[in-house]
């Protein structure tokens, strides 16, 4: 069986939307013309041309389209006539969801032509007021100082933090998404892991969220899991995020502060790719407790045991700062429709929101005051 790839046009063509095949247009030309010297002129195309993508397309289709008899013109073979059928009848059938396909994307491509739109692409570890800002980035735009309002559009691909801050580092980003305890300790596993991805006068925090992370568990929280330490003694099953999130990062970090190995958590190397997941793990039965933020507990219906508070950073070089995009999106940040939307969601509160500050300013690792000092 032979297989179809698709392609697409740009063209001030309005109208109906089709999706076109060369072979099918030169069969119709020949079937309408009734020659292939007939055919060409009417295409604008050369008769080697044409003559020679017929003979090409017999070749790959394994069967004659054209009927060559002496004396005669040239005429579609029965093969080449049911094929022409077929297409006409897939493009009857089909109409509704190419025209949708088509105006999806040219719903996507007006993005290009309209110099007021602006696009961001963020890789993030997972968070779900992310998710809340892009629609509310999209319908709300950007007020500039001329009173020029766009649409800005957040291009987020969840990953880990570690993978987020990457993917910045080597260009496949403008913006990245991690998160820290509020005050992580000097010579803790969140400067290993992050000190050597940033780097001051190169980087900039652009503030985002606090939020609330802590235990995920069943309605009622009927094992009575209040800390780590009562995970690891009830044996529950614990459901972990994969290594290189923030996540991850935060919970070894709470293990060696209680003194506790890894493997005392039954489970530990269960791994699920997001908050929200980790909460359906736990609502489905497959597990009881998880780290993870409040907004995915009670979106599943499950309760949360509170253990801390953390800041959520957003993070790009400095010489970004000035791109039109970055600032459309620190516009929005600022803005206390988006404030107020971040603040109704449970678990989540603005944190400087939209305001650049230096590394040094939110993690206590570059403390160069305290370096000179000593």
């Amino acid at each position: 069986m032979h297989r179809l790839q698709f392609h697409y046009t740009l063209s001030n063509d309005s109208g109906p939307a089709q999706v076109r095949n060369p072979m099918i247009d030169l069969l119709q030309a020949v079937s309408q013309a009734g020659s292939i010297s007939a055919a060409a002129r009417a295409m604008k195309l050369s008769y080697r041309h044409v003559w020679g993508e017929l003979k090409r397309w017999e070749t790959v289709l394994g069967h004659e389209l054209i009927v060559w008899e002496k004396g005669q013109s040239a005429r579609l073979s029965e093969f080449a006539n049911k094929l022409m059928w077929a297409e006409a009848q897939a493009q009857a059938r089909l109409a509704p969801q190419i025209e949708a396909l088509r105006s999806e994307l040219e719903r996507t491509f007006a993005v290009a032509f309209d110099d007021s739109a602006h696009v961001v692409t963020l890789y993030a570890s997972h968070d779900n007021a992310l998710g809340r800002l892009r629609e509310h980035a999209l319908h709300h735009g950007s007020q500039g100082k001329a009173g020029h309002r766009g649409p800005l559009h957040l291009d987020i691909r969840f990953t880990g933090s570690v993978d987020a801050i990457r993917a910045l580092n080597e260009g496949r980003c403008v913006l990245a998404g991690f998160h820290t305890q509020q005050h992580p300790a000097v010579g803790s596993l969140a400067e290993r892991t992050y000190k050597p991805l940033l780097q001051p006068g190169l980087h900039k925090i652009i503030g985002f969220a606090e939020r609330t992370q802590g235990l995920m568990v069943a309605p009622g929280n009927p094992l009575a899991l209040m800390n780590l330490q009562d995970v690891a003694r009830s044996a529950a099953r614990f459901v972990n995020r994969a290594l290189g999130t923030g996540t991850r990062v935060l919970l070894d970090e709470l293990l060696a502060e209680a003194g506790l190995p890894a493997d005392s958590l039954k489970g530990y190397a269960h791994t699920e790719p997001s908050h929200t997941a980790v909460a359906q793990a736990i609502a489905s039965g497959a597990a009881d407790v998880g780290l993870g933020i409040e907004q995915a507990a009670r979106s599943k219906g499950l309760d949360f045991v509170a253990l801390l508070q953390e800041n959520y950073h957003l993070v790009c070089l400095k010489s970004a700062l000035e791109q039109p995009a970055i600032a459309a999106l620190r516009l929005v940040l600022q803005g206390p429709a988006w404030q107020q939307t971040l603040a109704n969601m449970a678990g989540y509160a603005p944190s400087d929101s939209g305001q650049v500050l230096a590394l040094s300013q939110v993690l206590p690792w570059w403390d160069f005051k305290r370096k000179k000092r000593l």
